[in-house]
This record gives C-alpha cells, structure tokens and sequence, in this order.
C-alpha cells in the first residue's frame, strides 16, 4: 500500500513531467501549493467536437493511498454530457476503483490499474496495452481519456440520463432506424443537445 509520503513524491514528480512534456488540450497545477493531493486542471473541447472552443476547469483529487486507488475528478465549469454528472464529477472506467464492476456493467481491465497505458476510449472508458507501462504515465492516462469522452459518449452506463438519451437518439436510434424518428423530431433533438453543449462551450469561455 502506498504510503501519503509515496503519494506525494509521486504526484510531485507526474506534475513536474506534465510540466516539463505538457499533453494536448490539458493543463495543470496545484489548487494550493502546500497541497500536491489536488490538482486544478483546464481541458480544452477536443476539435470536431460540439465541445471544440471550450476551456472546462476542473478539480483532479488524489487519494492518500495513490497510485492503488484512482483519483476523482469534478467538473467546475458547467458540463453537459452523459458521462458527467449535475456536480461535475467525471464517470468513466479508468477512474472507478479496482476490482469487478459489481454493477456488471465495466470488465476489470477496463478500471483503474496502479500501471497501464491507455491505447483508446472505448465505450466503457478506456483500453490498456497488456504490458502496461510506468507510473509517470497515470494521470496522462486519466486526461487522455476525458479528451476522448468528450469524443465518445458512454451511453452503456450514463452518469446524466437526459444527456445519454438524447445522445441515443442522435447517434444510434437515427443511424439505425432512420424510420423511428422523423426528420423533423431528429432536428429538434440535435438542435436541443447542441444548444445545451454550446451554453457550456460559452461560459466556459467567459470565465477565462
């Protein structure tokens, strides 16, 4: 078991490789300097993405026994997406806890694992190499697949209903059944997901 004072060598040191090698649409620092157990990230809305011009702050907290459990991650800046909930927190597989999904719904290589390299987001989060890699690489794991959930929708197991529901209809009730919705219903859902996305996009640009 990792101890608080492991831990914080740890995150002092994948801090500084972020620093120093800095991952695409992320950024990242400390809320309070004495303080290297929560981290205030900015996410930048991934291009080709209703989320493209977005700049989502957030709230990377790190448990005392890291890297053998995962950190959360919360949302400050207002988010609408499946896979997020109404108080900003982050669902997605890489950040669940080691173990079987007692809901069923994640394989246990898709959870959190102290080592691994995340390959794709894939619908339950994410894909690791089975090889997997050095510690140094856990939070750009964890940042890649948040870009990617803003992508890729999880709709398997949402954290925000409504969001997953209309996602469905967009994205997979209308690619396979064209004859269950009208084009008129389609448009007006579309229209209804991407003016809730638009209005994060929006503030979030507002508060930088």
């Amino acid at each position: 078991m990792a101890s608080p004072s492991q831990a914080s060598l740890l995150l002092q040191k994948q801090l500084k490789d972020l620093c120093k090698n800095p991952v695409d649409g992320f950024s990242a620092g400390l809320v309070d300097e004495s303080n290297l157990f929560e981290w205030s990230v900015t996410i930048i809305g991934p291009p080709d993405t209703l989320y493209d011009g977005g700049f989502f702050n957030a709230i990377m907290t790190f448990p005392p026994n890291y890297p053998n459990s995962p950190p959360t991650v919360r949302f400050t800046s207002e988010m609408w997406h499946p896979n997020v909930y109404s108080d900003g927190k982050v669902c997605i597989s890489i950040l669940h806890p080691p173990g079987d999904d007692p809901n069923g719904y994640e394989l246990a290589s898709e959870r959190w694992m102290p080592v691994h390299t995340i390959l794709s987001h894939g619908k339950h989060g994410s894909k690791r190499s089975l090889s997997g890699c050095e510690n140094d690489d856990e939070v750009e794991s964890i940042v890649l697949s948040i870009i990617s959930m803003l992508s890729s929708p999880n709709d398997e197991s949402p954290a925000n209903v409504e969001a997953a529901v209309i996602y469905i209809h967009l994205y997979l009730i209308h690619l396979l059944f064209r004859s269950a919705m009208s084009v008129k219903e389609w448009r007006e859902r579309r229209d209804e997901f991407k003016k809730k996305v638009s209005r994060c996009v929006r503030k979030s640009q507002e508060m930088m």
